[in-house]
């Protein structure tokens, strides 16, 4: 360390001198590179951004989890038992009425899945944005194809609820910054 002498007051301050031994020791930031996709890597990724397979990837995936919640509620319903029925012909009605209504399940979950997705993606390479418009959008489509079956009213209420629950679903996980 060398000094100097400050004119003022004649004091002396400590002044680091760059080819001290502490200087010599901070260590330098490495620069890192950017690595650039593989062809794999880039073809992987054109692959999931067609909305195609976005749909039906998220339709299995629906249908999946239809499948699991319907045998979980199935599992949970108490059906009225005939007191003639023996151990073994309850267990297979309840096997039977759980496979129904997992099987059910299995399709609602997976149309809407399907709907959904497939809707929000082409919506989304039609706006050429990512935002709450997309999922409104396809929160409505999916609502009202979920509940055309009965009537126009059904649909418009399926439209708005599923909309509705779409955005807070979107807000709750913070998609869209």
């Amino acid at each position: 360390m060398a000094s100097k002498t400050n004119s003022e007051n004649g004091s002396k301050t400590e002044v680091p001198n760059p080819s001290s031994s502490e200087a010599k020791q901070q260590p330098q930031p490495q620069i890192q590179g950017i690595r650039m996709p593989t062809i794999e890597e880039f073809r992987a990724q054109e692959f999931w951004n067609n909305c195609g397979v976005r749909s039906v990837a998220s339709g299995i995936t629906g249908g999946g989890f239809g499948l699991f919640m319907g045998m979980l509620l199935g599992a949970l319903d108490n059906p009225v038992m005939q007191e003639t029925m023996t151990g073994r012909q309850q267990l297979i009605h309840n096997a039977k009425q759980m496979a129904r209504r997992s099987w059910g399940s299995a399709k609602a979950f997976a149309v809407m899945g399907l709907i959904y997705s497939g809707v929000e993606c082409v919506v989304e390479k039609g706006r050429a944005k990512h935002d709450t418009t997309n999922t409104v959008v396809a929160g409505c489509v999916t609502g009202g194809a979920m509940s055309a079956r009965g009537g126009p009213k059904a649909a418009c209420a399926g439209c708005a609820g599923f909309a509705a629950f779409s955005v807070l679903i979107d807000k709750y996980f913070d998609r869209h910054n």
